[in-house]
């Protein structure tokens, strides 16, 4: 019987999603952050961007999420890799964040990643 267990959504940032990178799998549960580049309501698809960085995002699945282009949004969801190696996130969950501060969240997430790092080789400590 598969599991039907929804996993949470790792935290990453758009230059993370690159095919060498861990994160770059099928099906992989994720958090992502980027200002909308563009939407296109016909197809449902969201890009967003983080400086040279960008990741389609397939919101037809959002309800009550109203799109602006120039702002930051932040969606959970599954990757999905086509057959030309572009991914595209599956998104299960959407939600303007306007007002963050995108430095200091990049840099929590890197202390995050640290924590957890020394956390997993002494798990004692």
């Amino acid at each position: 019987m598969a599991s039907s267990e929804i996993k949470s959504g790792a935290l990453v940032s758009l230059q993370d999603l690159h095919p060498s990178s861990p994160y770059f799998k099928q099906g992989a549960s994720l958090r992502v952050t980027g200002k909308l580049q563009e939407y296109s309501v016909e197809t449902a698809i969201a890009t967003i961007v983080d400086g040279s960085d960008s990741l389609k995002i397939n919101t037809q699945h959002l309800r009550e999420l109203s799109f602006r282009v120039g702002s930051i949004y932040q969606f959970i969801g599954e990757l999905l890799i086509q057959p030309d190696n572009e991914a595209v996130l599956q998104a299960r969950v959407g939600r303007n964040v306007d007002g963050i501060d995108l430095n200091l969240y990049y840099q929590s997430l890197q202390l995050l990643r640290q924590f957890q790092a020394n956390h997993l080789k002494n798990p004692s400590t």
